[in-house]
């Protein structure tokens, strides 16, 4: 793509970006972001106070798969210029999950009456993203194609501990037959900050999941004869963190309704 040409496909797609965040903004959008924004960067969020940070950090290190973090915020900004320009946290997710003491407290559309000064706010990549790119590699993705969120499952797959975090992976499923499959194996493993390729092809009671028709999260899809369920890691599997260390508040998005960013799917895709 020419220069010329590249710039004014940004842009639409900023401008585009750009209106659905301000209806989310004014609490007019409250659905899935799956499907929405096509070619942006989502993100997952958690949002913890300062004295959490440097664990959950550190549990994100140890699980780049899981938690592959794009965005950290100063204390207390609930700004993050290098996502998004005149971003807010605290009004920009469609709708927030609010712990308390590790427990699912309430949801709410804004969160300006429960920012604290020293909240911290951490991004991370988020499957929606590598949607767009399978879309344009010419597959039919299943969740995208009904119209509903996507399938989240809690997994047996363990995570790698980080100070008082630690739990269990949820993962993400999305059917395609056998040669689609390969293909978008190969799609989403050039887009490691958007979980990469599947953790998981196949069988779900391998990893733990009991019934497909039965999502922990999200929506169940329509699975036709021949496909392969595939698996991957989810950024809902900080949500399970959160229930096991019991931080006293810690606020993230509700499962698939995600932060829109003004990066390209491209800017961290590996070539």
């Amino acid at each position: 793509m020419q220069t010329a040409d590249y710039s004014d496909f940004k842009q639409s797609v900023l401008d585009q970006a750009a209106l659905l965040r301000s209806r989310i903004r004014s609490g007019e959008h409250t659905g899935t972001t799956s499907g929405a924004a096509h070619s942006l960067i989502q993100g997952n969020v958690v949002i913890l106070p300062a004295d959490w940070a440097a664990d959950f950090l550190m549990y994100c290190q140890n699980n780049p798969v899981a938690l592959p973090l794009i965005g950290v915020s100063e204390p207390g900004d609930p700004a993050l210029p290098e996502l998004g320009r005149d971003l807010d946290i605290r009004t920009d997710i469609p709708e927030y999950q609010v712990f308390r003491d590790g427990a699912r407290a309430e949801t709410v559309t804004d969160i300006r009456e429960l920012w604290q000064g020293d909240f911290v706010t951490f991004v991370l990549g988020c499957s929606f993203s590598f949607e767009d790119a399978l879309t344009r590699a010419g597959l039919t993705v299943r969740n995208v194609e009904q119209g509903s969120n996507v399938s989240m499952y809690r997994s047996s797959i363990a995570t790698r501990p980080a100070g008082r975090f630690h739990g269990n992976m949820v993962v993400s499923m999305r059917p395609f037959n056998g040669a689609d499959a390969i293909r978008a194996i190969q799609v989403t493993t050039r887009l490691p900050k958007a979980h990469g390729a599947p953790v998981h092809i196949g069988d779900p009671s391998q990893i733990g999941i009991a019934d497909l028709a039965k999502p922990d999260f999200g929506d169940p899809v329509t699975i036709r004869e021949g496909e392969l369920p595939l698996f991957w890691a989810c950024g809902v599997t900080p949500q399970l963190a959160l229930e096991n260390a019991r931080p006293p508040i810690a606020i993230t998005h509700v499962p698939g309704k995600m932060l829109l960013t003004e990066r390209l799917n491209e800017e961290l895709a590996v070539l």
